[in-house]
């Protein structure tokens, strides 16, 4: 078992550059004030784009092989727009329509597009791929990580609330990339400072899904 298997996660350093994240945050900017939202932002040029390049770098090659991406949502978080998640895991995927099957549950609407809660088998297969556009440190509400809890499975709410003493803070330069398992535990607190932290967050699966299930929109 390699390390991004056994903790659930892995920081890549100096996958974009300085420039590159001004690019980037420039494009982002444009897509929202087209009315794109915030996460449904993956059929967008750029964004596609940067799919092409993720899957393509010599960093990230062998571990994206044979995966599409099937989503990709902005979170800026700063002093005007500053909040803090709970300990949690990703559990839902957008989907093309509903399917009534009893291992599916959880549906709801965001942005206008279908989410269900998937099960543990097709959320184990997924990984997120965080691009940081901006330097994101202790104070600026990182992403705070549980090493190893991807392989619990689904975890309660009590136990995830214990495992929240074994968290460590997942600090990142600009133009680095933190890959993560969706089911890995994760929150983060609010952020302290006046700086911007903008992430790019894609997600990457296998193109084929159970039940009739089939992906929104797939690149």
């Amino acid at each position: 078992m390699n390390a991004f298997e056994r903790d659930g996660f892995a920081l890549v350093s100096a996958i974009f550059s300085a420039a590159e994240c001004r690019t980037i945050a420039g494009q982002i900017e444009t897509m929202r004030s087209a009315s794109a939202g915030t996460r449904r932002l993956l059929l967008q040029d750029g964004c596609r784009s940067l799919v092409v390049k993720i899957r393509q770098h010599p960093a990230l090659s062998s571990l994206l092989s044979g995966m599409v991406a099937v989503q990709c949502t902005f979170f800026e978080k700063s002093a005007s727009r500053n909040w803090l998640v709970a300990v949690h895991q990703d559990l839902s995927i957008p989907v093309a329509e509903r399917i009534e099957h009893p291992a599916l549950h959880g549906w709801s609407v965001k942005e206008g597009q279908l989410y269900v809660q998937a099960p543990v088998e097709v959320l184990q297969q997924l990984i997120a791929v965080r691009i940081h556009l901006d330097v994101c440190g202790a104070e600026d509400g990182p992403l705070r990580i549980v090493p190893g809890s991807h392989l619990q499975g689904l975890v309660t709410a009590e136990d995830a609330a214990i495992a929240r003493g074994q968290e460590i803070v997942c600090v990142a330069d600009a133009g680095s990339i933190l890959l993560m398992r969706p089911l890995l535990l994760h929150s983060s607190s609010k952020s302290l400072g006046t700086s911007q932290r903008r992430v790019l967050h894609f997600l990457f699966a296998s193109f084929e899904l159970p039940f009739g299930l089939r992906w929104s929109d797939t690149v």
